[in-house]
């Protein structure tokens, strides 16, 4: 991703005060501290006001006029998360870092988040400053105190970074970008183990400029984005070092928005990381921070702030982050040029999706057969025997079971299972049973039936399936319930959300890849009718049949062109427009058609994590994302569902699930990430 507004123009939220008088200000934070109590207010303005070079200046001339530490005083006066905050604000930057690095070493256990974050994202200046700044405050060297409490080739790559030796922005060699693209490759795609030396060698040495195009080259070369990569061939804190500095190569500010996001979201706040990031970043790129993080989270770092956090500490935090971006209603210049550089990267890529279910080896149906007929014979059930079973077999291959099954005890198998178990647990596995064309025609069904419908299992079928997907789902709603689908939708929907569904159950998406001339037109649609375009042209009721079929009949690739010409044309991200114009069924439909096109993996990770959130679980959201998924690109899911939530699908459902229907999706999940 592109730096964000890069330059000589300053994109921090904290300023030089005009008119600024040290003495004055020690004065007044001395008349604050003195007598009973501390007026917190008055110290907190003064504070976040100042930049932290006035800071210091504020501190000599406290300690010229009365002989005390002003640290130290703010110190005894001041507590908990607040007086933390106010401290790290009165230290230099470098002196702040220092003190975070120390504590994240100190006493049993590291912090290593802690130290990824600061190795990871400080340019070579910042680090040099770090190094002298720990050595003149703990009178130790940092280097050696890293290497005694870290170590393997994540100790390796915190040393390489600590050197503050990456090469400068100047000059590019396309041979070399081609050279150390091929190289990262062969150190680990194409490599027996992985070469890890390689990778800390181009990571932590070459310069930000430079990776950006070798991380574009890989893209080339292996259809895969380097993260994918690493995540395959490294583990534990290495992997998760060296995702960061990818990210902060990307785009540094984006990394700290998603850090500050990760902070605030559930249950609990890590104030720690919160007031690391809002100190450091505060006279650096708070501005570009905040753009970012209003357009990935859509919400303002402020409002996050504001809801997360109480008392002084939330008014100070505030101070920092420097206005809330929800007042005005608008996207950033910078925010829209994230989104497109998030389509840029999506265009090209291709990712190739794997499933966690595969056919078994040494298949052999009549002994599954005759496993299940046992497991279900007699008194009780086998669960664990059945579960074994069909979630460890390809549709195909239990398909096969079922027909073995009959030859053999001339049963049906579903009715036997049916009448063994019960529950989610009967419900995931019947849906395992069924081929998959008939298991959507059958959620499809009943999303339908009875009173009310539910609109969201439409959306999410019709809006995610491929063409072929579609149309193996018309015969089989056809065959099991002698209507056709198209039928069923016009009976029980209305209006433009039953254009859109019917457009959608047509299967007929154009399958080619972009058309830049039409991309163009469209986008400009799109624009109208949004009511965001320069020059609207034509009468709405055509705008809005044109606009559905361009949503509902285009290709993938042609609409990710689209999706950027309309950020071209109007600086806003469709997704959002779409969410802030529209409303009800229309406004769910499109939104998910454009998560879909941009990432489908994360669309069902978002639906997982959702189905799991909170207070109850969404039971049969959950089944049937496990179900549809899992021979197609669950492996997908959960790597998208571990990068944005930062736990494992894998703990959320060992933690909001149970017994033999937990055992049941942990095996459909096929492992821990």
């Amino acid at each position: 991703m592109a730096k964000i507004a890069q330059g000589a123009m300053y994109r921090g939220s904290v300023h030089d005060f005009p008119e600024f008088d040290a003495n004055q200000d020690a004065e007044a934070l001395y008349t604050a501290m003195k007598g009973f109590g501390s007026d917190k207010e008055s110290i907190l303005e003064l504070i976040t006001s100042r930049s932290n070079k006035q800071r210091q200046e504020i501190c000599q001339s406290y300690k010229s006029l009365y002989g005390k530490d002003l640290i130290e005083d703010l110190k005894y006066e001041l507590t908990g998360k607040f007086e933390r905050l106010i401290v790290n604000l009165m230290r230099p930057l470098a002196y702040c870092d220092a003190k975070e690095i120390k504590d994240a070493i100190s006493g049993i256990g590291t912090d290593e988040k802690c130290l990824i974050e600061i190795l990871a994202s400080r340019t070579n200046e910042q680090m040099h400053q770090l190094v002298a700044a720990y050595k003149d405050a703990y009178e130790r060297d940092l280097e050696s105190d890293i290497i005694g409490d870290t170590s393997g080739h994540f100790q390796k790559m915190l040393v390489v970074l600590l050197q503050g030796t990456r090469e400068n922005d100047d000059v590019v060699s396309e041979d070399l970008v081609q050279q150390d693209a091929q190289d990262l490759y062969e150190a680990g795609e194409l490599k027996w183990g992985t070469d890890e030396a390689q990778f800390i060698y181009i990571l932590g040495n070459r310069s930000k400029q430079h990776l950006r195009l070798v991380f574009d080259e890989y893209l080339k070369t292996t259809g895969k984005p380097i993260e994918a990569s690493i995540r395959g061939e490294l583990s534990g804190d290495f992997e998760k070092l060296m995702l960061a500095v990818v990210k902060c190569i990307r785009s540094t500010p984006e990394y700290f928005a998603e850090r500050l996001f990760k902070a605030m979201k559930g249950l609990g706040t890590r104030d720690n990381t919160l007031i690391r990031i809002m100190v450091s970043r505060s006279e650096l790129d708070m501005l570009d921070i905040r753009e970012i993080f209003r357009t990935k989270y859509e919400k303002s770092l402020y409002s996050m702030i504001k809801n997360d956090t109480s008392g002084e500490y939330k008014k100070a935090l505030l101070k920092l982050c420097g206005g809330d971006d929800d007042a005005a209603g608008q996207f950033f210049p910078e925010a829209a040029q994230v989104a497109y550089q998030m389509w840029e990267l999506s265009a090209v890529s291709r990712v190739e999706l794997k499933g966690t279910v595969y056919a078994a080896n040494d298949f052999n149906p009549d002994a599954d057969a005759k496993a299940l007929r046992k497991a279900m014979k007699g008194i009780g059930t086998d669960e664990a025997t059945i579960i074994d079973i069909v979630t460890h077999r390809s549709n195909a291959q239990r398909q096969q079971i079922r027909q073995t099954f009959k030859s053999h005890f001339g049963r049906d198998l579903m009715a036997d299972l049916k009448s063994e178990i019960s529950g989610d647990l009967a419900r995931l596995i019947l849906g395992l049973m069924m081929p998959p064309a008939h298991y959507d025609a059958k959620q499809l069904k009943k999303a339908m039936e009875g009173a009310g419908t539910d609109e969201k299992t439409l959306i999410e079928i019709l809006a995610t399936r491929t063409n072929a997907e579609i149309r193996a789902i018309n015969e089989a709603y056809k065959e099991d319930y002698h209507k056709s689908l198209e039928d069923a939708l016009s009976s029980d929907t209305s209006g433009h959300f039953r254009r859109i569904l019917i457009s959608l159950a047509t299967g007929n998406r154009e399958e080619g890849g972009e058309n830049r001339d039409q991309a163009q037109e469209d986008a400009q649609v799109a624009a109208e009718i949004l009511e965001i375009a320069d020059t609207p042209s034509g009468d709405k009721t055509s705008l809005e049949t044109r606009f559905m079929t361009v949503l509902c009949t285009r290709s993938y690739p042609h609409l990710r062109r689209v999706f950027q010409e309309f950020i071209k044309k109007t600086n806003y991200d469709i997704e959002h427009v779409i969410k802030k114009e529209m409303s009800g069924d229309v406004k769910d439909a499109f939104v998910a058609i454009v998560q879909s096109v941009k990432n489908k993996p994360l669309f069902f990770a978002d639906k997982l994590y959702k189905s799991m959130k909170g207070a109850g679980t969404d039971e049969k959201t959950l089944t049937r994302v496990m179900v549809s998924r899992s021979e197609i690109d669950l492996l997908n899911i959960r790597r998208e569902f571990i990068e944005k939530y930062d736990k494992s699908l894998h703990q959320a459902i060992e933690g909001d699930t149970s017994g033999d229907f937990m055992k049941a999706l942990l095996a459909l999940c096929g492992g821990e990430d």
